[in-house]
């Protein structure tokens, strides 16, 4: 999609893409609640659904989706310790909107120009480097890949909590499900792990989590490239991603 010297939005042919032509502005801009799909920028061919806000940045509309950052290895056994007040000030002093955070780990919803992944986590890192003077590593998600991974769980997962652990391990990119879960190491007796679309499910016996070997993640090349969130913050957090305005 292209916009003219006018301002509208000129529809271009892209396969499995809705396109739309627009054909004027308000002095407010577009209306702020208005949908549309577009190319999703951090899944190549395919779409996302994406708003448009009021306000006109010189002279055109920006496209703003919605993401989460996952923090990686804050506020646990003492280091990396970082309130959550001053995390979501941080977010919004460089820029960032609707920021909103949940619970302790290090979970980042907010609002942005529609970006790539790797240029929007790099942003992101380094400006969490700048202001807490650690070394971060961050997974960043839109909204569309979270519904995604919450759809295309394993069959049953996450519905039985008094009988298993359930997790997501979220992969940071360039890092593949398919190279990731070679590096998982399991119990069979205890652990069971599927690969997804950049996360790897992973679940546990309860009566014997004691035995499982997902603890040894720890030593494995990936772990400096991963971050674990449990299946309740992650349906959580998509939960609140699709309810924000």
């Amino acid at each position: 999609m292209t916009i003219s010297p006018a301002g509208s939005y000129v529809p271009i042919t892209t396969p499995v893409v809705e396109t739309v032509l627009l054909t004027s502005f308000s002095p407010e801009g577009i209306v702020p609640s208005e949908n549309r799909r577009f190319p999703d920028p951090m899944t190549s061919g395919k779409t996302c659904l994406v708003s448009f806000r009021s306000g006109l940045l010189g002279g055109y509309t920006s496209i703003v989706a919605s993401y989460v950052a996952l923090l990686r290895g804050i506020n646990v056994g003492g280091k990396n310790l970082i309130r959550m007040p001053a995390l979501k000030a941080c977010f919004e002093a460089h820029g960032f909107a609707d920021v909103a955070t949940y619970i302790q780990s290090g979970n980042v919803l907010f609002t942005a120009s529609a970006t790539p992944a790797a240029e929007l986590t790099s942003r992101i890192e380094a400006m969490l480097a700048d202001a807490f003077d650690y070394v971060p590593t961050v997974v960043v998600r839109n909204r569309k890949q979270m519904r995604a991974i919450v759809d295309r769980a394993p069959k049953g997962f996450g519905s039985r909590p008094t009988k298993y652990r359930y997790d997501v391990i979220f992969l940071k990119e360039p890092l593949t499900a398919r190279a990731a879960i070679l590096q998982v190491p399991t119990n069979p007796a205890v652990d069971t792990g599927h690969a997804g679309i950049g996360v790897l499910y992973f679940s546990r016996l309860e009566a014997k989590a004691t035995s499982s070997r997902l603890n040894r993640l720890v030593g494995s090349p990936i772990y400096p490239n991963v971050t674990i969130r449990n299946w309740n913050t992650t349906t959580m957090l998509l939960s609140m991603m699709e309810s924000a305005p």
